[in-house]
């Protein structure tokens, strides 16, 4: 056995059942939550809002069931999202899985300074919401002292975010009590129905979908870190406990916030706009307390997705789908290349903010379309093996499949409810991704694309180019 050899054994299966569910909650339990009440009142009423509920938990629970059943039916699969999608589709897919779930992750680090700024800018305006020269320019400083803790080491990096978590619900919880206290009645029953602007029901329902999607990111927390379990099951379980425990959360926090006041109200506020509707409910302390909050709940997340994007382009390098460069690590078992690329990537994208016209929801739909396509293909690959069309063994249970099935459906739903701006936007990013593809392949001597693989290609540059000129021509903007 070689040194390497001896030291990823010893730092591999270290993290308990608690730690890991700390993980999901930590991962999902971020900026998402504290921008609920605005961006439910801009589309729809307490109705469409426990529709869209309904719609997005039933969905994301079926997912949750996917990535547990395959933790149990595929444990030789690392790093979960972008396993699956190569073993069910090929290297090229599985290549994009990895590469959009990293940029997805990239991104969504983003909306969480853009937040932080947005926050403080109630005191310093110079922040603006989170997409000033100022804001931008204190946002990479926390960028990079990020990468030198986690530099550090996992281990100590995954103790302090089980510690967050824990923090930064009570702020959230707290909300939820004080809101159901202060909760207006008549209120509540004039935001029953939504405004006229909302449109249809339909409409008001598909324009939440991406905002869940958001929040839900990081149910798949443990699956993706699932190389560092202690016991392999604990990861299908971390993933159940932890999606019932923030699903309850988010839904709270949505429907009491019509409550206390009128949507249309509601929709203008500021980000973090829970901190304006408990402002509303019991005075300034209550934004300064959900600022203070949001500020905890926000670097808990963001430490836990920069593992969980590093951890995927490590295991992909690895597996030889990524540049070689990218699967050493340290002796603490950080795997740093990875760590300093995805913060670069984080930088570039902050970066670009600066040009959007609302940086925090452009960020957080963004962040959301980039996950679609990894977790459909998660879902699809679920299918395939309740079919019993891959080596993880016979067909499953009925319930497998219906599970898959559905898990499918539903994000397959979700791609429609993107609409076609955010695919366009999607397909910019992943095109020239196909860089590292090429490079991994030159490396390993071997030919570049199959005939498949070169189709699904052209179709992303086609999709890029289109993207580009759409920008260009105005017919979409950021």
């Amino acid at each position: 056995m070689t040194a390497t050899d001896t030291r990823e054994a010893s730092t591999t299966a270290k993290l308990t059942f608690w730690t890991m569910t700390a993980m999901v909650v930590g991962s999902m339990v971020g900026a998402g939550v504290f921008s609920l009440p605005r961006r439910f009142a801009q589309e729809t009423g307490v109705a469409g809002a426990l529709i869209a509920w309904t719609i997005a938990g039933s969905g994301m629970l079926m997912l949750a069931f996917v990535f547990q059943t395959l933790a149990i039916r595929r444990p030789d699969l690392d790093a979960g999202v972008y396993a699956y999608a190569k073993a069910g589709f090929g290297e090229y897919p599985g290549f994009f899985s990895a590469f959009g779930y990293w940029a997805s992750a990239c991104v969504g680090n983003v909306t969480y300074w853009v937040l932080i700024m947005s926050t403080v800018g109630a005191i310093a305006p110079a922040l603006g919401d989170g997409d000033t020269v100022l804001a931008i320019a204190l946002s990479t400083v926390g960028l990079w002292g990020f990468f030198l803790l986690i530099r550090k080491g996992v281990t100590g990096a995954t103790a302090i975010n089980r510690i967050v978590t824990v923090a930064k619900l009570v702020p959230i919880v707290v909300f939820v009590v004080l809101a159901l206290f202060y909760l207006d009645p008549g209120v509540f029953a004039d935001n029953l129905g939504g405004a006229d602007y909302a449109g249809s029901l339909f409409n008001q329902v598909r324009g939440t979908m991406l905002v869940t999607v958001f929040v839900f990111l990081g149910v798949e927390g443990a699956s993706v870190y699932s190389r560092h379990a202690k016991r392999r099951e604990d990861v299908g379980r971390a993933t159940i406990l932890g999606f019932l425990s923030v699903f309850a959360v988010f839904a709270s926090v949505t429907i009491v916030s019509y409550g206390i006041m009128p949507m249309e109200q509601i929709a203008q506020l500021r980000q973090p706009s829970m901190a304006g509707v408990l402002e509303a409910a019991v005075g300034d302390w209550g934004e300064v307390f959900v600022s203070v909050g949001l500020i905890v709940s926000v670097l808990g997340a963001y430490l836990a997705w920069t593992l969980m994007a590093a951890e995927v382009l490590f295991v992909a390098a690895k597996d030889d789908d990524m540049p070689r460069f990218l699967r050493r690590s340290s002796a603490a078992d950080v795997p740093v290349p990875a760590l300093v690329m995805t913060t670069a990537a984080s930088q570039v994208f902050l970066i670009v903010t600066y040009f959007s016209e609302d940086a925090f929801s452009f960020a957080l739909d963004l962040t959301s379309a980039l996950t679609l396509i990894p977790f459909l293909l998660a879902a699809a690959y679920a299918v395939k093996v309740a079919l019993g069309r891959t080596p993880a063994g016979p067909r499953g249970p009925t319930r497998d499949l219906v599970v898959g099935l559905l898990a499918t459906v539903y994000i397959a739903f979700l791609l429609f409810a993107a609409g076609l701006k955010f695919v366009l936007v999607s397909f910019i990013i992943y095109a020239p991704a196909t860089i590292l593809f090429v490079i991994a392949r030159r490396e390993q001597g071997r030919r570049l694309f199959s005939p498949a693989e070169f189709a699904l290609f052209l179709v992303s540059v086609a999709g890029a180019v289109v993207g580009i000129v759409a920008l260009a021509a105005g017919w979409i903007s950021i």
